[in-house]
């Protein structure tokens, strides 16, 4: 059944409010994609602050049109979905990316990040980056190395005359 004009307004007003909170979008395609599978992506998109959204290409191109954004339909093959961030740049891409390694149907078709539209290849390579909390605890284990290192070397002198006293003791 066709969408009506008022049900076409409402989505285009939809995704250009997301277009216009979100730090990053991933395009993807997921077509073949069985109900339960989308669900599972959509919940666990949500409990990452992140959404997704399906809609039709003309109305996405209108939308993002709109926000002066200019769209290749020519890289967008199947049924397209929006994935939008709006608080970390790299989860969406990294979400998508971990779940179509367990199921193929879902097709990363390229993001929108920095104002700058980036192709599946550069997606993928943003996806893979360590999250803002592994390079954060990288940090902190290099910072804290040379303190530990310096502490057990302390222990070791103390170790060392401990036993220097407890040899001289017999």
């Amino acid at each position: 059944m066709p969408l009506t004009k008022e049900q076409k307004k409402n989505i285009v007003k939809e995704l250009k409010d997301n277009i216009a909170e979100q730090k990053t979008m991933v395009f993807v395609s997921v077509k073949g994609l069985k109900a339960s599978e989308l669900f599972d992506l959509r919940k666990q998109l949500k409990e990452l602050n992140c959404l997704l959204l399906v809609a039709k290409k003309t109305l996405l191109k209108i939308a993002l049109k709109e926000k002066k954004i200019e769209l290749n339909e020519k890289g967008l093959e199947g049924q397209v979905a929006l994935i939008f961030g709006f608080e970390d740049e790299l989860t969406p891409a990294k979400t998508a990316y971990n779940f179509s390694l367990k199921n193929e149907n879902l097709k990363i078709l390229g993001s929108f990040l920095e104002n700058k539209f980036r192709n599946l290849e550069d997606t993928i390579n943003l996806a893979k980056i360590p999250s803002k909390q592994e390079l954060l605890a990288k940090i902190i284990g290099s910072i804290k190395a040379p303190i530990s290192d310096f502490a057990n070397l302390l222990q070791g002198n103390i170790k060392g005359l401990v036993y220097v006293l407890s040899a001289i003791k017999r």
